[in-house]
């Protein structure tokens, strides 16, 4: 595939999926308020119709068939009112329209992945046609009933109302479909409705150049409205119903369309086969036919709004572009070569030994203005919402409701607070792992049980975000049964992963128990859970990314996962520190206090490790220098340096030779030759360039906890 399809396919999958989670979220709404309104139905038009042009147009038949017949579906209850459905009717169209957008997201993931996409969807769109048909002929019934009321005897109308069944035919879809797209009356075997690009101006104008172009090629057809060469007038009506064509025959239509296909200003054309004509060959009867000029990305003119109606009116510029996230991902990229060159420029020791450098230093400062308003300005490019992942799980919940006969409402909180786009990407497995455990084991089974407990019947979880200067705080609490501790020992206990005995473990290593790989409390496995997977892969994908899970909660009164996030993980503040001849970086997020200490502060626990008390609280003492086993003359506590640090639920005291200053800096991935010696293990997350061209070592302080109380 050429780049041009490549870029093409890429603004395809975008759009689609864009347009797929906007729907799924108007469904939810729409669902919870029991009903659909005019907004709701005009705009799930508009959406297939945008999905099947564009499938259309990208040859992706399995999308284009399932988005045509769902348009035909809500062009029927746009044009036949919201009172056309029942309550029935609504219930069944909500179920209807959730598995169509499923088996839609289906279909765009096999794009995704270059897999073959369905070659048959017919169960999916006869069951959207059966369903139409049935609106329709009821529709139809009951206008039937409203007509006859007054001559219909009072006794007579409770009577079962079989013999209506079988007086009134089922209505046809092609009639159905004609009706809607105002066909005019003619005898022609299939006509074929055009519409002009959207603002073109000069409608009539172009439709009879396109019937000039046609006669020339020996086509015979006929064509309303028949007064485009003299009546300026009919461009209203070809804007708002588009313009028809009328042929005797389906070869002489597909031989229009062919050309059709290379004229330009076309937007959309759509072939509908004229059941009422008399003659017209059963072998060329099939099912409407539609494309879309690449350039289709709107309602069709037969949408009765003030805007349809004024031809002239050019189309509303847009303010928002989309951009490759890899296209971002360079501009990061140089903006950091440009922090780090800022960095050695200013701390290069040639100019520091230089005299009179006050106008070089008044420069120096305003280029490191500039550059962090770059560097803002060019990460908020990459910052985005995390209310896509949080309306997803609004889809997790409704489904989970439904098979799990559960009351659940889900509350979100904060959807607008905004992380880095990779940080999102990698976020919406973890919280959906997190929701679902909350559904299937969180919440009680019945709302008799929460009555008992004292609760509301209906459970509620709870998706909140907020940020604080350097991290999202994301937490997904539950008001269900909560954590027992007890059967938490009980079946670690089983599983073999206790390291001490039980009475010795606290609340809070209890709950981190749940955090360990191949624990459940499930006994039974269901669909959700209770696979013993889940928490731990949670855990790993969190930290991942720079993250930490803290977990919190009450027996009978629910439970509280807590993810700290970084906003970004491309350039962070840092504090340089130096032990012997090496300097690491310490991310100063993590950094609560650096300070001097004499030996009698420092005590010692029963296995010989040092402790130091800060605050009335005691935490170990860690030396790098013992750590990463490096050479330095600094061994004594009162002359180095105590820096304490924090990450989750990890606080310690780090012991470095000295502090060398604040700097920002650019991190950059650990070489992946150096994988194979689980340099992350070790308490590293990266590296940076310093100012002279040294490299540092930036450390990871939840891992290197770890890393210290594995080698003790």
């Amino acid at each position: 595939m050429d780049n041009g399809m490549d870029n093409m396919l890429d603004m395809y999958l975008f759009e689609t999926n864009s347009l797929l989670e906007q729907l799924d979220e108007l469904l939810i709404e729409a669902e919870k308020a029991g009903d659909f309104t005019v907004d709701d139905v005009n705009e799930i038009f508009r959406i297939m119709h945008t999905v099947k042009g564009s499938s259309a147009m990208m040859e992706f038949s399995s999308l284009m068939q399932i988005a045509h017949h769902i348009e035909d579906l809500f062009f029927f209850i746009r044009e036949n009112g919201l009172d056309s459905l029942d309550s029935s009717h609504k219930s069944t169209l909500f179920d209807l329209m959730f598995r169509s957008t499923d088996m839609l997201r289906a279909e765009v993931s096999k794009v995704e992945n270059n897999e073959p996409l369905s070659d048959n969807v017919d169960n999916l769109t006869q069951e959207i046609n059966s369903f139409l048909k049935k609106i329709s002929k009821d529709n139809n019934q009951a206008g039937k009933e409203e007509k006859n009321g007054n001559t219909a005897a009072p006794q007579e109308a409770p009577q079962p109302d079989e013999s209506a069944a079988t007086v009134v035919p089922a209505v046809h879809l092609d009639e159905i479909r004609m009706d809607l797209a105002e066909c005019p009356d003619d005898k022609a075997a299939f006509f074929l409705r055009i519409f002009f690009d959207e603002g073109c101006g000069m409608e009539n104008l172009r439709a009879f150049m396109l019937i000039s172009t046609l006669k020339e090629s020996g086509l015979e057809f006929g064509f309303y409205p028949t007064d485009v060469e003299t009546n300026s007038q009919s461009s209203s009506s070809i804007i708002e119903k588009g313009f028809f064509l009328t042929f005797d025959s389906r070869k002489e239509a597909d031989s229009a369309i062919s050309q059709i296909n290379n004229l330009n200003n076309i937007r959309s054309y759509e072939l509908i086969e004229n059941v009422r004509a008399k003659g017209a060959p059963a072998e060329e009867k099939q099912n409407i036919q539609t494309a879309s000029s690449p350039s289709a990305r709107e309602n069709t003119g037969t949408q009765s709004t003030p805007a349809a109606s004024t031809g002239h009116q050019m189309p509303s510029k847009q303010n928002l572009i989309s951009v490759n996230l890899a296209k971002l991902d360079n501009l990061v990229a140089i903006v950091g070569e440009i922090v780090i060159t800022e960095s050695m420029v200013t701390s290069s020791p040639d100019i520091q030994n230089l005299k009179n450098l006050d106008s070089f230093l008044k420069a120096t400062r305003q280029l490191r203005k500039l550059t962090d308003d770059l560097q803002d300005s060019v990460m908020s490019l990459r910052m985005v919402p995390v209310s896509g992942v949080f309306q997803k799980m609004n889809r997790i919940v409704r489904d989970m409701k439904q098979k799990l006969k559960k009351d659940v409402r889900l509350t979100i909180i904060g959807e607008n607070t905004e992380v880095d786009k990779s940080i999102v990407d990698s976020i919406g497995d973890p919280i959906m792992h997190i929701v679902r455990n909350s559904m299937d084991h969180g919440i009680e089974e019945s709302a008799e049980e929460r009555i008992a407990a004292g609760k509301n019947p209906q459970g509620e979880i709870i998706l909140s975000a907020s940020h604080t200067t350097n991290e999202v705080i994301i937490s997904i609490s539950d008001d269900g049964r909560g954590v027992n501790p007890a059967g938490v020992l009980a079946k670690a206990k089983k599983n073999g992963i206790l390291t001490k005995p039980e009475s010795e473990y606290t609340q809070k290593e209890i709950l981190a128990l749940l955090l360990a790989p191949g624990f459940s409390t499930n006994e039974v496995v269901t669909e959700y859970s209770g696979r013993g997977v889940g928490m731990d892969v949670v855990k790993k994908n969190v930290e991942t990314i720079g993250g930490t899970i803290t977990l919190t909660s009450e027996l009978g009164k629910g439970m509280c996962t807590t993810l700290k996030i970084p906003l970004t993980m491309a350039i962070v503040d840092g504090m340089e520190i130096s032990v012997g001849k090496s300097v690491f970086t310490v991310p100063i997020a993590n950094i609560r206090q650096s300070f001097k200490v004499k030996n009698e502060d420092v005590i010692y626990d029963t296995e010989g490790n040092e402790i130091i008390k800060c605050m009335n609280q005691f935490y170990p003492i860690i030396r790098i220098h013992r750590l990463y086993n490096i050479d330095t003359e600094i061994t004594n506590i009162e002359d180095g340096i105590l820096v304490w640090v924090e990450s989750g639920d990890k606080s310690y005291c780090l012991f470095v030779d000295d502090l060398l200053g604040e700097q920002q800096v650019v991190v950059k991935p650990i070489p992946v030759f150096l994988n194979s010696f689980n340099i992350k293990d070790s308490g590293i997350s990266g590296c940076t360039i310093l100012g002279d061209g040294n490299i540092s070592i930036i450390l990871d302080v939840l891992n290197l906890y770890a890393a210290s109380h594995n080698q003790y």
